[in-house]
């Protein structure tokens, strides 16, 4: 019997998949044999799937394949497990961007929910779920939602995503949609020029995961010539996205300003600026914290 319902916040990133507690790689691979080793393998429909593998390409939504449904199966399955459940209804949390959040609310919920009772294995343990709704929060906003109290008369937010950066100002606690924006120049487009750089300067690439854990890090055990290529080319982005923030209005030196998503640890780590209208939330989980948070308000004020 599944008396239990589980609201699972679960943001997906084109890089990475978020739940509030699991971080992976936002890649799926059809395995065409049987496989030889069952972690991070999910078997839906009689066929199997490695997760985590190289991330998608960008495509113009998430629903254009199945790709982002199975990666959500391996999230629940991911969850589910921290949770010690084999077997749930499901209330999903999930998130767009802040302006395609609109026009993409309607197509991401029927996505999600196109089939509700599902089986699945994952690991090798077997998964029922009966999806029971899908609501969907702008991510950024949600990333915050629960320090608003905390924020200046206006403040700004900036949510630097694999793909998207989101700036949003909160006016009064209340996010200014009428001047809210969403630019495709995320970390992945500076990822893309770490390695055009590479090519045209050394004839060769550097692996993502070693860029990211130079991004979050600042070390690296890879070629001093690759790491000052990588290094120069972080310094661009950042001063990228200083320069659109200043495109719109806003002045670096007291503005409130607060980072958010995957990119922040990057602002903090080579932004250069140490002041005190500056702050970071690091969390890259804080997007589907929010989410599931948002959520649970949501149903304790329906059962009021």
């Amino acid at each position: 019997m599944m008396n239990n319902v589980e609201i699972l916040g679960i943001d997906h990133g084109w890089s990475m998949m978020k739940s509030v507690s699991e971080v992976f790689v936002t890649g799926i691979k059809e395995i065409t044999t049987i496989p030889a080793l069952y972690k991070d393998t999910l078997e839906y429909k009689g066929k199997y799937y490695r997760v985590g593998t190289n991330r998608q390409e960008v495509k113009d939504t998430k629903t254009e394949d199945e790709s982002f449904k199975l990666l959500t199966f391996a999230a629940i399955a991911k969850e589910l497990k921290r949770r010690c459940l084999t077997e749930s209804r499901v209330f999903l949390a999930v998130g767009l961007p802040l302006t395609r959040f609109g026009a993409e609310k309607k197509a991401f919920i029927k996505y999600l929910m196109a089939e509700k009772d599902v089986m699945f294995s994952f690991e090798q343990v077997d998964y029922h779920i009966i999806i029971e709704n899908v609501v969907v929060f702008p991510q950024c906003y949600a990333a915050v939602v629960d320090r608003l109290n905390t924020f200046a008369k206006k403040t700004l937010v900036v949510d630097i995503g694999s793909w998207t950066i989101d700036i949003m100002p909160v006016v009064d606690r209340t996010p200014d949609e009428s001047h809210c924006t969403t630019i495709p120049k995320g970390l992945i487009t500076c990822i893309r020029s770490i390695n055009e750089q590479c090519v045209r300067q050394l004839n060769g690439e550097v692996d993502e995961g070693e860029i990211q854990q130079f991004m979050r890090y600042g070390t690296t055990d890879i070629d001093e010539r690759y790491q000052k290529i990588i290094t120069e080319e972080i310094k661009r982005f950042v001063e990228r996205v200083y320069n659109l923030i200043r495109e719109h209005g806003y002045n670096l030196e007291t503005t409130p300003i607060v980072f958010v998503g995957g990119g922040a640890v990057v602002m903090k780590n080579f932004g250069g600026y140490d002041q005190k209208n500056i702050s970071y939330i690091m969390d890259v989980k804080a997007n589907a914290k929010g989410y599931e948070y948002l959520a649970n308000i949501g149903i304790k004020g329906m059962t009021k």
